[in-house]
């Protein structure tokens, strides 16, 4: 087994680095370099067109002609040699005339050759800027620039930890406080927006409900302060008014919080009342929709909500008041539009009676889908004028979705061809 490499980062910040050859791999080094503060001087006869503008934008110095030993001291000692000319005896000749004296060289084409190699290189953005990742491959470029990547996305979507963990200067400054109101999603954890997963990592304060994405939360750091306000049936801890002070309390505190909630903030999620009362309070506020499970859920179960042939419409209503709200949909929809209730397996024998009374067919398909999304999915399906028994008969419980019309056949079809996952 090979000793393993020694990584180390170099500062070039106005030290002399000597580039010889100028094609398209010439040019993306001579490019970082400059990024990096040095001061590059590319040794080529010919050079692509972005090696000429920064010459002559005097950003490098090109001396178009080939590589002469001199060049290493010439007008100043280099400090590091780059060779990407494309040819082997050139790079091998590059190569050792810098070992010869005593200066670092990164060959581009052969690295088993090379004393020193240049990793595949990422920063970070947002919340992850100041970092910055390097992968060795072992001499296989691309092995490590697919790592780098899947890195980057990590830390880009806060799968990565990258807040920082010692105080500098501008973290101690006070900051101006904010409230983002995020969309987890009808359950599973993978199923929030990367958007949302990367506040979510950034967060000081995560004010959670009970549904959506909360598998997360045992996946934020130690300092992250986590507030369930979570409501169940006919028990509300803590009203909607509090919730609302808590996000202007925390936020003043110069906080960012994270309003994480199940589906999306403005669905049936009162997203709206904490977003007015923050501005009121002048806590500036950013929404992030989430899959919301009015659809998302029944599409767990086999179900899409609009099928070409059966209906192109579909109405979404919370059942938790009473029949009156549904029917009002009802009433407003095609004949044929697909009624999907949230919050309704309370009133479903109420809701069931006067869709009926208004003329839905006693045998309209029905399903009730339980904890969607989650490994307590469960679906049930029965008929309009069968729903509340077959319900109460199955023990069905919220949080459920119930899906009203003949798009529920499209389950039976899937399940006959035996699609088992539903």
């Amino acid at each position: 087994m090979s000793a393993p490499d020694y990584p180390i980062t170099l500062d070039v910040t106005g030290r002399r680095v000597l580039v010889v050859g100028a094609g398209p791999v010439a040019e993306r080094r001579v490019r970082r370099l400059l990024t990096a503060g040095a001061l590059v001087d590319v040794i080529a006869p010919r050079a692509t067109e972005g090696i000429t503008e920064l010459s002559a934008s005097g950003e490098i110095d090109w001396f178009d002609r080939e590589f002469d030993i001199a060049d290493l001291v010439t007008p100043k000692r280099a400090w590091l040699v780059h060779t990407a000319t494309g040819i082997s005896g050139v790079d091998d000749w590059v190569g050792n005339a810098a070992a010869a004296e005593a200066i670092w060289c990164v060959r581009a084409a052969d690295s088993e050759k090379s004393a020193a190699w240049m990793p595949a290189v990422g920063v970070g953005r947002g919340d992850a800027d100041g970092l910055q990742v390097a992968v060795t491959g072992g001499g296989d470029p691309r092995r490590s620039t697919a790592l780098r990547d899947a890195i980057l996305i990590g830390m880009e979507t806060g799968e990565l930890p990258v807040a920082r963990v010692r105080g500098t200067a501008a973290a101690t400054t006070p900051t101006q406080g904010r409230v983002a109101l995020v969309g987890g999603g009808p359950g599973a954890d993978d199923l929030i927006t990367v958007r949302g997963r990367r506040l979510l990592a950034q967060a000081d304060v995560v004010v959670t409900d009970r549904l959506g994405a909360t598998g997360l939360l045992s996946q934020l750091p130690e300092r992250t302060k986590v507030i369930n306000v979570g409501k169940t049936p006919r028990h509300h801890p803590v009203p909607q008014f509090d919730i609302n002070e808590i996000l202007v309390r925390e936020a003043k505190e110069g906080q960012l919080v994270v309003r994480l909630k199940g589906g999306d903030p403005f669905i049936l999620g009162r997203g709206g009342e904490e977003m007015l009362h923050c501005a009121a309070h002048g806590i500036p506020v950013e929404v992030v929709p989430g899959v919301t499970s009015a659809v998302s859920v029944p599409a767990a179960a086999g179900i899409p909500v609009t099928q070409r042939g059966i209906t192109a419409s579909f109405v979404m209503a919370s059942a938790h008041d009473g029949p009156e709200h549904v029917l009002a949909a009802a009433r407003s929809a095609a004949p044929d539009a697909t009624l999907v209730l949230l919050m309704g397996v309370s009133r479903l024998a109420d809701t069931a009676t006067g869709l009926i009374a208004a003329g839905r067919a006693p045998q309209t398909p029905v399903a009730l889908i339980e904890s969607g999304w989650t490994p307590r999915q469960r679906t049930t399906t029965t008929t309009l004028e069968r729903a509340a028994a077959d319900a109460e008969a199955a023990l069905v419980r919220s949080p459920a979705v119930i899906v009203i019309g003949e798009v529920v056949a499209v389950r039976d079809e899937l399940l006959a061809l035996g699609v088992a996952n539903l």
